[in-house]
């Protein structure tokens, strides 16, 4: 028996009043919920997954559940997972760059007033 292995769509969300981000991968086994933060309640879990549904973006089936309990849900697992964030190298680079040059302006700016002190 051959099976083929799908990779699993995802999407991503951003919650900036929480201050979390939200990935929805939705595979063959279920979908998993993976937020950065713990801060969602289990009613805005429920109501979260509600509106996935809704929306389309997974299937139909999950859109008439009202328990407030997230778990409740067959198939969704909620985890508090921020593995999947991958800051890309030229961020990095940009931000060492951005160090780098204000800790050696302020470095001056010290000397520039110790010798002010010091020699007037």
């Amino acid at each position: 028996m051959n099976s083929i292995l799908t990779k699993p769509v995802c999407y991503e969300f951003c919650f900036p009043e929480k201050d979390t981000l939200v990935r929805v991968e939705v595979g063959d086994d279920g979908v998993t919920v993976r937020a950065t933060r713990d801060t969602f309640t289990e009613q805005r879990k429920a109501s979260f997954v509600r509106e996935l549904a809704a929306e389309g973006f997974i299937s139909d089936t999950y859109r008439w559940f009202s328990s407030a309990r997230a778990e409740a849900y067959l198939g969704v697992h909620w985890r508090v997972d921020y593995s999947w964030l991958v800051i890309p190298p030229y961020a990095i680079a940009t931000a060492r760059r951005f160090t780098l040059r204000l800790l050696v302006c302020s470095m001056l700016f010290w000397l520039g007033q110790m010798a002010t002190l010091f020699y007037c």
